[in-house]
């Protein structure tokens, strides 16, 4: 029989690491070896017990979850799931989390809503068996990001000739800043999926608009798409690429979720197939599930060139795999290289 995941639960709050321990407890392939008041004592627990995932509380007394992190992705690196509020303060730590090598995160349970709590307990399973088999990057080895070049940002308004598109998921805020910190300020406009909550889109883009030489922003519906921008799907929308005129525009729209997923990486990809053609490129990086493979394969089977990140750099290989397995992605990169193809085919 397969060896159960063990897994540590960390929470300041009592009836959270309770709620936690049982949902958890509930998958027959998930074992809960204990649970910690705070970070001293999960050290303690984590030495004695050995377990595959910790879940962590991003904000805790005594010492914060961030530093805790950091020292434990410095010392014994691990799989981390990050348990955030739906906050602006709890998105900003979160996507620092992320930066700082942990693997995902998930929102806090709200108590009160019976059938909110078995699509909670879902998505909770799914996300720490996706860890257990993640890749875990060691702290040390994510200081060297790539510099962006620091060409000067200038506010463009051309015609969009060129068009990437780009999918992610589980360890994608990361792979998708290592791409857009290695596109100079005039680089084709971009559009992005992440699978990511509505209070967390507008975080992650003003902090890649920090970071990145070229404009970063989310997506607005109707908002034409130009070069030198890059646009990431707000949180519960679908984006969508479509033609007005010689022009691309975004558009948003609240329509069902697609593979349990809205925004969805195939509703992006689709629409840029059946409106770019031909002028646009797709990357598919890491994430969990298989959204995107099909939407990559319509881009291929359009004319455009695909890539997909490779299962070594990938943090979870499911979404590149899927397309992989497909046969929709042309090229299979490691991430460093991705954003060096998608400029030469773009140029």
């Amino acid at each position: 029989m397969e060896r159960k995941i063990r897994v540590l639960v960390v929470d300041d709050s009592a009836l959270m690491r309770s709620l936690l321990s049982e949902l958890l407890s509930a998958d027959p392939q998930i074992e809960v070896v204990g649970s910690a008041p705070d970070p001293y004592v999960a050290r303690e627990k984590i030495k004695q017990l050995v377990p595959d995932v910790l879940t962590l509380d991003v904000e805790m007394p005594r010492m914060d979850g961030l530093t805790f992190l950091e020292n434990l992705m410095r010392l014994r690196p691990m799989p981390v799931v990050m348990v955030s509020s739906l906050t602006e303060h709890g998105a900003e730590i979160t996507l620092q989390a992320l930066e700082l090598g942990a693997v995902d995160f998930v929102t806090k349970p709200k108590v009160d809503l019976e059938a909110g709590l078995r699509e909670y307990a879902d998505e909770l399973v799914s996300k720490i068996k996706a860890a257990a088999r993640a890749r875990v990057r060691n702290i040390d080895a994510s200081a060297a990001r790539p510099q962006a070049p620091a060409a000067p940002r200038k506010r463009m308004f051309r015609t969009t000739e060129k068009l990437i598109a780009i999918g992610a998921s589980t360890g994608g805020t990361e792979a998708i800043k290592e791409v857009l910190m290695r596109m100079p300020a005039d680089a084709p406009a971009i559009v992005i999926v992440q699978h990511i909550p509505a209070a967390f889109s507008g975080p992650f883009a003003a902090r890649m608009d920090r970071t990145c030489a070229m404009r970063v922003s989310e997506a607005q519906d109707g908002q034409q798409i130009v070069p030198g921008h890059a646009y990431i799907a707000p949180g519960d929308w679908h984006l969508r690429v479509v033609r007005d005129g010689a022009r691309y525009v975004c558009r948003l729209d609240q329509t069902a979720p697609v593979n349990r997923h809205r925004p969805s990486v195939d509703v992006l990809l689709r629409s840029v197939a059946d409106n770019a053609g031909t002028n646009a490129v797709g990357a598919i990086l890491t994430g969990m599930g298989e959204d995107g493979a099909r939407g990559l394969l319509a881009m291929r089977e359009s004319g455009c060139r695909t890539v997909a990140q490779d299962e070594a750099t990938s943090v979870v290989w499911g979404m590149p795999g899927a397309a992989v397995k497909l046969g929709a992605a042309e090229q299979v990169l490691p991430l460093d290289r991705i954003a060096g193809q998608l400029l030469a085919w773009t140029s």
